[in-house]
């Protein structure tokens, strides 16, 4: 009795409409797996861009707006789904170090120069796989802005999955 309840409790969850809506717009095989490539690519240029803002003052390091967006952004994920906010933090950790070393071994501009070609071919990916040839739809963030946040989560969301982990 209590499965029941559960999943008809998580059902109802506002992650699980967000994952629903976006998984509508993400129907074909091979815009699933551009995404699966893209939106992580995605995820760490940003991050890398972040990074690349110089900190305030002399208290701060480089990478403080990056892990401040990661924090704020961690916090929307666990409110969403503890699983997946934890899972996100990992994430992040990982692109975080990931990040720094590549800051710390090449300097801020190569940093800089590697986010934005990253940035740029993993968009096109994007747009490729909702084209006419494969998707046809228009991104979910065009309707919705929230969806750049959901769109991590529904990739880790499937990668739990695989594991069968619930979220």
């Amino acid at each position: 009795m209590s499965t029941v309840a559960e999943s008809s409790h998580s059902a109802q969850r506002p992650i699980d409409r967000w994952f629903a809506h976006y998984s509508g717009d993400h129907r074909n095989a091979t815009n699933q797996l551009l995404h699966v490539i893209c939106v992580p690519a995605i995820l760490w240029s940003v991050i890398a861009l972040l990074w690349c803002i110089p900190a305030p003052g002399t208290w701060f390091r480089a990478g403080f707006w990056a892990g401040l967006a990661m924090l704020a952004t961690a916090l929307f994920y666990y409110r969403a789904s503890r699983a997946l906010g934890l899972g996100m933090v990992v994430v992040f950790v990982l692109m975080g170090l990931l990040t720094r070393w590549l800051h710390d071994s090449y300097g801020t501009q190569a940093l800089l120069a590697l986010a934005i070609g990253v940035f740029v071919i993993a968009w096109i990916g994007q747009f490729i796989g909702h084209s006419k040839r494969f998707e046809g739809k228009r991104p979910s963030f065009l309707t919705d802005l929230t969806y750049l946040l959901i769109g991590p989560a529904w990739v880790l969301s499937k990668l739990y999955r695989k594991l069968g982990w619930s979220y």
